[in-house]
Order: C-alpha cells, then sequence, then structure tokens
C-alpha cells in the first residue's frame, strides 16, 4: 500500500472511531435519562442498569453505521481539502479516484466489520437487552408464540389463537379462544371469523360458541355477533415485534423458507433484504458525500462547514426514504428487493456521476 493510500485511511480510521465514541455517548446519554426512571420504579440495582447500556452499544454503533461512515470519509476529505493537500495531490497529477481509493477502501472494511458484527455478535447481545427492558423492568414476558401465521397466546385462564394481518388495527382474523379444566379437557371454545376490541368488550362476528355441559356433551350456538368479556386485552399481549432484531443474518434468511401464508413470506423477505441494504446503506451515501463536499467548496469556499450539514440531512433523507419503501416491501405494496436496495443504487449513480465530473 502506497504511502497516501495509508495516511488517507488512517485518518477514515481515526474520524471514524472519534464520531463512534462522540455518536453513541450522546445517544446513551439521552437514552439513559429516557429509561433510568423506570429501572428505578422497578426497583432494578445499578449493576443491571449498567450491564443494559453496556450491551446496548453494538446496537447503537449499528443504527449509526451509515451515519459514521459518510462523515468519516467527509471529514478525512473535507481536512485534506482544507489543508490544501487535495490541490496539491491533483496539481501533481493524481486523480481523483486515487484518492479517494483509500477513504473507499476504510468504508467497505466498515461495512464488513457491521455485518461481521450483525451475524455473530448482535443477536446475543439485543437478546440480553430485550430480556432486561421488556422482561426485567417492564414486566411484559411473552405470553406465547408465533407459528404459520397465527399467533398463539396462554393467558389466565384459557389460550387465545388468531391471524393478526395489521399490527396498525385491533383486529383479529380465525379469532379463537378456548378454556380447559385441570385434566386438559376442552370446556368452552368460541371461535369467530372476525374479533375486535371494543373497550371494555372483545366483539366476535360469525362464528359459535361451544360449550360442555354437566354431562359432557356439547352444546353448539351460532352467532352473527357477540360481545364477551374475557380475562386479557390486547395490551396484555405482549407480540415480540422485536425479535427479528434479535436474529442474524442467516437466521432472517432462513424464515423466509419457514412462512407458509404469502403475506408473512414476503414479511420475511422485506426483513431479510433490508437488513442487508442498510449495513451497506454507508457507502453509496459516502460517494455522494464526497462530491457535494468538492462543489460546496468550489461555490462557497467553506467546504466542512457546508458539506457535514448537508451531508447529515442527506443521510436522514436516505433513512426516511428506506423505511417507507421497507415499510411498503412489508405489507406487500412493493416488491422487497427493490425496496431494500432502490435507495443505495440510486445514490451511488449519482455519486459515481458527479466524481466523475469531478476527475475530468
Amino acid at each position: 500500500m502506497q504511502l497516501l493510500d495509508r495516511y488517507l485511511l488512517a485518518q477514515f480510521i481515526r474520524h471514524f472511531l472519534t464520531l463512534n465514541i462522540a455518536f453513541t455517548s450522546l445517544y446513551l446519554l439521552i437514552d439513559f435519562f429516557e429509561k433510568f426512571d423506570e429501572f428505578s420504579e422497578a426497583g432494578k440495582p445499578m449493576s443491571l442498569v449498567i450491564s443494559f447500556f453496556m450491551l446496548n452499544l453494538p446496537y447503537v454503533v449499528d443504527q449509526l453505521n451509515p451515519v459514521l461512515i459518510l462523515l468519516s470519509g467527509v471529514i478525512t476529505f473535507g481536512v485534506l481539502n482544507n489543508n490544501n493537500e487535495l490541490l496539491a495531490l491533483k496539481a501533481a497529477g493524481i486523480p481523483l479516484r486515487k484518492i479517494i481509493r483509500p477513504i473507499l477502501i476504510g468504508s467497505v472494511i466498515a461495512t464488513a466489520i457491521f455485518i461481521i458484527t450483525a451475524q455473530l455478535l448482535l443477536p446475543k447481545t439485543i437478546a440480553v437487552t430485550n430480556d432486561i427492558w421488556f422482561e426485567q423492568v417492564r414486566g411484559k414476558v411473552p405470553l406465547g408464540i408465533f407459528r404459520n401465521g397465527r399467533y398463539y397466546f396462554k393467558g389466565n385462564e384459557g389460550f387465545y389463537s388468531f391471524q393478526w394481518p395489521n399490527k396498525e388495527k385491533i383486529i383479529f382474523r380465525d379469532f379463537s379462544y378456548s378454556t380447559w379444566d385441570e385434566n386438559y379437557n376442552i370446556k368452552s371454545l368460541a371461535s369467530a371469523e372476525f374479533a375486535n376490541w371494543v373497550p371494555p368488550m372483545w366483539v366476535l362476528k360469525t362464528g359459535q360458541i361451544i360449550e360442555r355441559d354437566e354431562t359432557g356433551s356439547f352444546i353448539s350456538k351460532p352467532f352473527k355477533v357477540f360481545t364477551q368479556r374475557f380475562p386479557e386485552t390486547p395490551d396484555d399481549f405482549l407480540v415480540p415485534e422485536y425479535e427479528s432484531a434479535e436474529k442474524s443474518l442467516t437466521g432472517l434468511f432462513s424464515d423466509i423458507s419457514k412462512q407458509d401464508l404469502a403475506i408473512e413470506k414476503t414479511r420475511a423477505r422485506a426483513e431479510f433484504y433490508g437488513r442487508i441494504s442498510y449495513l451497506l446503506l454507508g457507502i453509496p451515501l459516502l460517494l455522494l458525500g464526497l462530491p457535494i463536499l468538492i462543489i460546496s467548496y468550489q461555490k462557497w469556499g467553506r467546504d466542512l462547514s457546508i458539506a457535514i450539514p448537508v451531508s447529515c440531512f442527506m443521510a436522514f433523507f436516505a433513512w426516511g426514504i428506506w423505511g417507507t419503501l421497507q415499510s411498503l416491501a412489508k405489507a406487500g405494496t412493493l416488491w422487497p428487493i427493490p425496496a431494500a436496495f432502490s435507495v443505495n443504487i440510486l445514490f451511488a449513480f449519482i455519486g459515481i456521476y458527479l466524481l466523475q465530473k469531478q476527475d475530468n
């Protein structure tokens, strides 16, 4: 590796580590003040609080991945430009693509580390922090499991089973609630095509009630609309939405083949491809951030004072579009692969085009 490459790569790593410490410290400080009261109310010791926030560090860094890579490259290149080193290198006949090569190598190395961490480290640390936060602090113990498109929950007196197509609405499909005696014989079963929660009652539509009488026979009572006060409400159901975050990349991929329903298979694909695209998002952002820095210097003569705010805005803009596309993909509105990688491809294409114009 040439001296210039080693110098720029070292600068990229130094800025990456500095930004990492600064951003994670700020993030954890805010998070600490938001969550400390709940730890105190739950009577948890300070050792558990420290363990939670220390184990949460890999997740925080993972979430900041695109911004860290983008700003590390922009600052490295901006300092080079601000010290007139970039002008000297170009005057010596070194093309722009060779100057930015070590910065791109640094971004690829950082991305590779994030991918390895997502596969090997994050599933373990997130599982522990979720256990601490949701179960030990908030006391929300998962009541059941999710299998083949259906949710199964054990309540205080009976068992619930249903499909939940839209998590934004408290409307369940193919709903059933059953009670059992001490010998595990069914006592009653309420089943319906749809179930709504209208506080404080459950409203079941188009179904039947099956009850066992004193003789052991079952009596069926069909209904169009039936209201009932079950022991649990939808708020009591801890639907573990965070479980996907506890899975490795290979775990997310294997989930695709485990789904039977088309909508669940689509959602699993969107989870996997979206996770991959987010891990890779820092490189396209950097490719676009570098020419923006050069253009800002040429027009206003202030590279970092303009480029850093613009880069941050660009990162949050990309994150917003990415999040919207992921939601549409999970709902089945968009295909998972285009929804996942369209932002990456678009930003990379524009960035490469602008860099080539600056190199000419």
